[in-house]
Order: structure tokens, then sequence, then C-alpha cells
């Protein structure tokens, strides 16, 4: 993945949504009678700017792209004329500033039900939900999963794809059930498992805990051919080149590409003597020392080399999930409403040490993700929008003074009250506000940096 692409798929991600957002508060605006002074993508010194329609509303993009706002006509930001006094934002009855303001989230969270229908209806590729052998010790182990087994149904939750399983355990996870799943056997019988998800720690959820739980993906034995080597990498600086056969590994024969793995991850920094078959001759053992990096809080070896993969059987393992436009309507509705309801949990148990502080994303992070979507196809890309959509309409939505939420709250206040908060409570709030907005992103930029530092 080039830094190129990363860029590009989090300017493009990051434009959509602010866009989207902001259009929210701006056809609301409009649509109450309400002149909008100016429309603007980013923050500080405009660097395109262009006045268009019958109020010369200024469209602009600005040079700090990480936000953006909707300028409103306001007696409490300047001189109004006497004539326009009743398009003024501040003169809007409290209803229609809360919808005003309301709109910008529900912006975020229509476009990802419009994103989650659009590929629920041309179908959404994922890995069919087959597991491999559980670990020793492992709570799949314990439960009697065996290898070849397919999970069709977690609680009362149908499982087409890894990706639905991952979400449904997680959100079990996070209550820490014991959950019942319903698995087809490798000969097609049906089976019935009970998974204890109460021994996952706050730090597993930060990690794969799927893998914690002992349910790792069945995988097509692969050959221990090299199909592709890292620029720049161990493998590719010792003179490895893609199509090599590894055939030993410190004078130990080898038969696949999982024996590969398990060594390399076992010898972080340590010199090992790789032969290997080039063009059906044995060349010249090579000396290769693995690159020590961290993962899982522990330390193991890389050498930057993927295998050569056999598609045929790649793709007997590949699904297509695809519904009705009605049905895929309600699934999309269901999956952003059950996806804000879980942003909030975990928000929740945040606060209260139940989860890491360590699930939180700040720029870097999302902007390594919008890549690894953009290399994954479209389906993947649209996918990625959808959730951060939802994050960004759930997090404007918390009540916090400087967010959308935080005005929700002021006028909620002025309804039950009967009127408008004080200014000086209002200026105190924005104070707390930028407060708890600048040590949250302070916080999400430090485990950005920490993920990159620890691999």
């Amino acid at each position: 993945m080039t830094l190129l692409t990363t860029i590009v798929a989090f300017v493009v991600a990051l434009g959509c949504l602010i866009v989207v957002h902001e259009f929210g508060h701006y056809l609301a605006a409009r649509a109450c009678g309400v002149k909008v002074l100016r429309f603007s993508v980013g923050f500080g010194r405009p660097l395109w700017m262009r006045s268009l329609g019958r109020d010369r509303t200024e469209w602009v993009i600005a040079a700090f792209p990480l936000g953006g706002y909707v300028k409103m006509l306001d007696e409490r930001e300047g001189a109004v004329p006497r004539e326009e006094l009743a398009r003024a934002f501040n003169r809007q009855s409290v209803w229609r500033r809360l919808a005003i303001v309301a709109a910008g989230p529900a912006a975020n969270l229509l476009l990802a039900i419009a994103l989650y229908w659009f590929l629920f209806v041309t179908g959404v590729p994922g890995l069919k939900p087959v597991i491999g052998a559980p670990p020793a010790g492992t709570p799949a182990h314990e439960a009697g999963f065996q290898a070849g087994d397919t999970l069709t149904r977690i609680g009362d939750e149908p499982v087409a794809t890894w990706q639905d399983a991952r979400w449904i355990l997680l959100q079990r996870a996070v209550r820490k059930a014991t959950v019942s799943v319903e698995v087809r056997g490798e000969r097609g019988e049906p089976g019935r498992r009970k998974l204890d998800l109460a021994r996952l720690t706050p730090a597993d959820l930060d990690s794969d805990f799927l893998r914690t739980l002992g349910l790792v993906r069945y995988q097509p034995r692969l050959k221990a051919v090299i199909g592709d080597v890292v620029a720049g990498g161990a493998a590719e600086r010792a003179g490895l080149k893609a199509g090599d056969e590894i055939v030993a590994i410190n004078n130990r024969a080898i038969e696949n590409w999982d024996e590969v793995v398990k060594t390399v991850r076992g010898h972080p920094g340590a010199a090992l003597t790789i032969e290997v078959r080039r063009g059906g001759v044995l060349a010249p053992a090579i000396a290769v020392t693995p690159e020590a990096v961290v993962e899982g809080g522990r330390k193991i070896g890389k050498i930057g080399a993927a295998p050569h993969i056999d598609r045929a059987a790649m793709e007997k393992m590949i699904v297509e999930v695809r519904y009705g436009p009605l049905e895929s309507f309600v699934r999309a509705l269901a999956k952003t409403w059950d996806t804000s309801l879980f942003s909030l949990t975990m928000l929740g148990k945040m606060i209260v040490g139940e989860v890491s502080l360590r699930n939180l994303s700040g720029p870097i992070t999302i902007a390594d993700y919008a890549g690894q979507s953009a290399q994954s196809g479209l389906a993947a890309y649209l996918l990625f929008l959808a959730l951060i959509s939802i994050s960004l309409g759930v997090l404007n939505l918390l009540p916090i003074p400087l967010l959308d939420g935080g005005h929700l709250m002021y006028y909620t206040l002025e309804i039950f009250k009967g009127s408008p908060v004080s200014d000086r409570a209002i200026e105190i709030g924005q104070h707390v506000g930028m407060a708890l907005l600048l040590a949250l992103m302070a916080f999400a930029l430090y485990n950005d940096i920490y993920r990159l530092i620890g691999g």
C-alpha cells in the first residue's frame, strides 16, 4: 500500500463526510428560512472561495481540513440589517434551531444507511465463516469446536461471513456473556456450542479477540512458495525472490507455508539459513535475519514475504451476500442503529474502565484504515465510509459543548426552562468542551503513535 493511496483515500473520505454533515445543516437552515453566509470545508485560511446563489453564500475550501462549518446570519456574531432579522438564526424558534443543529449528525447517519443499502443490494463479498483447529486451552477448544466447522448462527442472529461473526461476537464480548453458537460440521452435520466470552479482558478487545477465543479462520494448506516480497524488507535484502520454493530452514525440511511462518515468527532478530528451489534447481543457502516487531504485546519475527496464493482454492472460501431492495433497506437501518448503539456502549465502558482507552483512534489510524480499505476494493472502502460516518454522527450528538450535541443540550434546557441558557453558562461550557475535546484528540493521537511504534 503506497503512501499516496493512503493520503488520497483519507482526504476523499474526510471530505465526503464533512460535506455531507455540513450539507445537512445547510439544507435544514434553508428549509427554516435562515440565511447562510458561508459553507466551509475545513478551518483557517481559505484556499478556494466562490460566492453563489441569491444570498451570495460563500463556498469555501480552507487550509485545515479536519472539520468544517456552516456560518448563518446571527445577531450574536454581527449587525443584522432590519429587513433580514427574520432570517437570523437566533430569531428562530427553539424547535427550528434544534432541527438545524440535529440535521448534521442526521445526515451522516442517513449516508451510512444509503451506503449499507447499496452494498446489500449489489452484494458484499466476505470470507465463509469456516474455522481452523482451535488452539488447546482456548474457549473455542474447550467448547468443542472442530476444524472445518462453519458458523451458521450466533445467539439468534444468522452468520454468513467472518465479518458477521466478528461483529456479533464483539457485541456479545463487551457484555461478557456466554453465547450459543450453531455450526455445521465438515460433513454437514449440525451442532451447537456454548462459547464463554467472560474470559476476555479489555486488552483482548483491543487486539484480535477472535484469536484469543481460539476462533481462527480456516485456510487452505499453502505450499512454501513465495508469491511476493516487500520492497526493502529482510527477504528482499537477503536475495529471496517471488517464485522461490522454500525447502528447508536451518537444515529442517519445510513442507508448507505455515511452517515458514511459525519458524520466522519464532526467531525475531536471529539469523536463519534458508534453502530454496529456484527454477527447479536448488540454489545456494540464503542467510535471512527476521526483523523484530511487536504484535499483540509480544516480539515476533517478520521477513516481508507473502505466500503464492492458489486463487481457485481461495475463491471457494469467498461468499457474496446480497438481498432485495426492501430487505436491504431494513438491514441497512438495523445495521446503522446497532452500530450507533454499540459505539455509545463502547464509549460508556471506556469511561468506567471496562474497555481499554486504546480503542480510541485518531487521524493516523483512520487514514491507515482508509488506505487499507481502498486497496481492498470499492465494497471495503464503502463499508469503511459507512462506519466512519456513523462514528462522526454519534460523536457529534454527544452532549459536549462546541459539538452539535452540546447545542442540542442547551436547546433542550431552553424548552424545559422556558428561556435561553445564559451567555455566561454557554461561555463556561465552551471552555469545558474545548478542554474535553483537546484531551480526547491528544489521547487518540497518542494511541496512533503508540500503534505505529508498537507495530
